[in-house]
């Protein structure tokens, strides 16, 4: 019955935090660029109370052993990184990556950080930005008259200005992917992403080549949160606590029925 105590409380706090990761995808639904997240479980040692394969005492071997676990425990909180809807903007600096990869930004530190959001804007310079202010890497500078913007496919970006009826090359955007991108860090939020051992290293390149997805100038993507998906989750983490609650509800009567045994 103590057993039974602790092994419910651990359900409990690892139901705790699948709600937590499903509040915060819920609340990321519309965040441009954004990718859900899961909680992976895993049970935690077994108590041997008989090993299998075990003689008896009239040299029997005993096809099955007894063991008894003490709970489960959270392993990871996995990234999926599917790709979310495209939703048409019209404006020319939001671009939606078709495929794998990701932009570049440079922090104020002198690091790259790396996002799926797409929503850039142009300071009163001319240097794509990201709504916080941080440069699109490789920088690029859009001549503060430009009469239009194009970004192609494989990322060259070209403008039109007076008096020029050509387009005017400016320079090519570049993505970056890894080989694990599950293990980036995503503590500085914002839809920020840092490179870390588990991720490793960047590979860059243009767009539409290596693997690297193509860009949609136009387009912003979507989160890739199911809501339906989600509420279905928290549905199953909601009954499991209570579950695990009421796991500890009845250790915790049968432990008063053995206090009030008397002779």
């Amino acid at each position: 019955m103590i057993r039974a105590l602790f092994t419910a409380a651990t359900g409990m706090i690892g139901q705790q935090l699948h709600v937590d990761t499903i509040a915060n995808n819920l609340a990321n639904v519309n965040t441009t660029g954004f990718k859900k997240s899961r909680v992976n479980f895993q049970d935690l040692i077994y108590e041997t109370i008989r090993p299998a394969g075990n003689e008896t005492a009239a040299g029997v071997t005993l096809p099955e052993g007894i063991q008894v676990g003490h709970g489960v425990r959270p392993s990871a909180i996995s990234k999926l990184f599917t790709p979310g809807a495209a939703i048409q903007t019209g404006q020319p600096l939001d671009l939606y990556i078709e495929g794998d990869g990701f932009f570049q930004v440079e922090m104020p530190d002198g690091t790259v950080a790396y996002t799926r959001d797409g929503a850039f804007k142009l300071n009163q310079e001319g240097t794509i930005l990201t709504a916080d202010g941080f440069v699109l890497s490789p920088a690029i500078n859009i001549p503060t008259d430009a009469e239009l913007i194009t970004i192609s496919s494989d990322g060259n970006i070209s403008v039109r200005v007076p008096g020029d009826s050509s387009p005017q090359a400016l320079g090519q955007l570049e993505l970056a992917r890894f080989s694990n991108p599950a293990g980036l860090d995503a503590r500085l939020g914002r839809n920020l992403l840092l490179e870390t051992e588990a991720s490793g290293a960047p590979t860059t390149g243009t767009p539409g080549l290596d693997g690297l997805g193509n860009i949609a100038q136009g387009f912003l993507e979507n989160s890739n949160v199911q809501v339906v998906e989600e509420i279905l989750q928290l549905i199953i983490a909601q009954r499991a606590y209570e579950a695990n609650s009421r796991v500890i509800t009845t250790s915790d009567e049968m432990l008063q029925v053995a206090n009030q045994i008397r002779r």
